[in-house]
């Protein structure tokens, strides 16, 4: 799954750069939404992100482009490749900016881990 996000004054610290807990959420919530279209019924909290590293400033009015890949899924859990990229809108280029991998668990109504469903099977003919 892609996204898109556009970098505003309000997303900025006080160097006037990309605050990088909004990057943390855009990128928390890109791939919520990626497992749970790809699980639909499944009830996903977030459990991990690995390595939380910036690879490069970002700037007001950049476009960030935000990829979520399914990576891996356990029996309750799932984990998902993100990576962030940052246009460049003079050269049309975009550069790296963020990765990490993001996991979750599926959990019932009580709030107690169980099971991803199995997606049924492509019926042979």
């Amino acid at each position: 799954m892609e996204s898109y996000k556009l970098v505003l004054p309000e997303h900025l610290n006080h160097y006037g750069y990309l605050f990088g807990g909004n990057l943390l959420k855009w990128v928390d919530e890109v791939s919520w939404i990626a497992a749970s279209r790809d699980h639909p019924g499944c009830r996903f909290v977030t459990v991990a992100m690995d390595r939380v590293e910036f690879h490069h400033p970002i700037r007001e009015g950049s476009i960030l482009r935000i990829s979520a890949l399914e990576g891996a899924r356990g029996r309750t859990s799932t984990r998902y490749a993100v990576e962030v990229f940052c246009d460049d809108l003079d050269s049309g280029r975009e550069a790296p900016v963020f990765t990490t991998h993001v996991s979750f668990v599926c959990l019932d109504e009580q709030g107690a881990k169980c099971p991803i469903p199995e997606e049924p099977s492509v019926a042979q003919g």
